[in-house]
């Protein structure tokens, strides 16, 4: 496989060698456009390395820990294993960059090398960010790497929300890309942020020592007016659409998601230049500037509020939110601007109670 490897990604495999391992990790200047891997990085490797099923079984195993004494007790002495030792590849190794560990606290992770990184499944990243020392996720993500992805549990590869881990400075927030929900829409705002170049930079109170607050924004929107909204799915024929916007805050709060929702009032029959009522305000608490994410929700109204149909949207970070009357390019449900939704828009009004503060 690492022959393999090497002849078929050629100079875009990232190869790092063993000095490079004892510093910072490489910046994304160094790894761009290059595959970096992550797998058992040691040759002579334990049993210590993490993989998805490792995490969910972790998740199960928290969940069933307070059930009974008996049970407690026959648990702890299922799980008594040996330590084994992995027969590893070394040519297969020297490729890895990333080694993937266990958790165990946090003082050991962050004591560890900078190549050695974590993965957590859904549960555990909400459980750790309520737990007191979630400060030193944060720290340990200053200088490592951690994973999240979905639970187990999702069999029909629904999402989660992204904020409560991007609040902890996790970098990859892994999500089922095949289903186009909420969360998914939420991930692809954020990323908009910079051209949709594969990342973005954590915001700065991410990388500051210690607990920070980053302070709370008071935020009133209103929706004024759309353009060229196009029947859902971009549908040519059809009846005209009914369309109102659902105005939502994905935002977090001491290791705790918080979701707010405003609709606005309903525009009969007109998807070309529906005007809702200027009077109506909608004001947001923003707990969490730094990863907070706004979405305008554009739906068709019918006769039945479950048989409303999803017609656009746009996600937009509140850091890069500015006061004054907006224009809002809106995004089918595969988060593309094509065809009927080439010129599909809102225009809006923000204002900020006060000045934000530096993100």
């Amino acid at each position: 496989m690492a022959n393999q490897l090497r002849l078929i990604l050629g100079k875009n495999l990232y190869i790092p060698d063993e000095q490079s391992l004892l510093g910072k990790l490489p910046s994304p200047e160094e790894l761009r456009g290059m595959v970096v891997l992550k797998g058992r990085r040691p040759v002579d490797a334990t049993d210590d390395y993490d993989t998805d099923d490792d995490a969910a079984n972790d998740d199960m195993t928290d969940q069933q820990s307070v059930v009974t004494m008996k049970t407690s007790v026959s648990s702890v002495s299922s799980r008594r294993v040996s330590t084994v030792t992995v027969k590893i590849s070394p040519e297969l190794a020297k490729l890895t960059l990333f080694h993937g560990t266990k958790f165990r606290t946090w003082e050991a992770s962050i004591g560890a090398p900078t190549h050695h990184m974590h993965s957590f499944s859904e549960s555990r990243v909400r459980t750790f960010s309520k737990s007191p020392q979630s400060h030193r996720w944060v720290e340990y993500n200053q200088t490592h790497l951690s994973r999240a992805f979905p639970s187990g549990k999702r069999v029909d590869s629904s999402n989660y929300s992204p904020i409560l881990a991007w609040s902890t400075g996790c970098q990859m927030v892994a999500l089922n890309y095949q289903t186009p929900d909420e969360p998914l829409r939420i991930n692809d705002g954020r990323f908009r942020e910079n051209g949709e170049q594969g990342y973005v930079l954590k915001p700065s109170i991410l990388m500051t020592k210690g607990k920070i607050d980053p302070g709370a924004l008071l935020m009133e929107v209103k929706i004024l007016s759309g353009s060229c909204l196009p029947k859902p799915g971009g549908l040519s024929s059809g009846d005209c659409i009914d369309p109102y916007v659902i105005v939502s805050l994905f935002d977090c709060h001491e290791g705790r998601e918080i979701t707010s929702s405003q609709n606005t009032n309903v525009v009969p029959s007109n998807g070309f230049s529906p005007i809702w009522n200027f009077e109506d305000s909608y004001h947001f608490t923003v707990q969490n500037t730094a990863v907070a994410v706004m979405q305008f929700a554009v739906w068709d109204k019918n006769s039945s509020p479950k048989s409303d149909e999803f017609i656009a949207s746009a996600s937009i970070p509140i850091s890069c939110m500015r006061q004054g009357i907006r224009s809002v390019q809106l995004f089918d449900s595969n988060n593309t601007r094509s065809g009927a939704f080439d010129f599909a828009s809102l225009l809006v009004l923000v204002r900020f109670e006060y000045s934000q503060a530096e993100l």
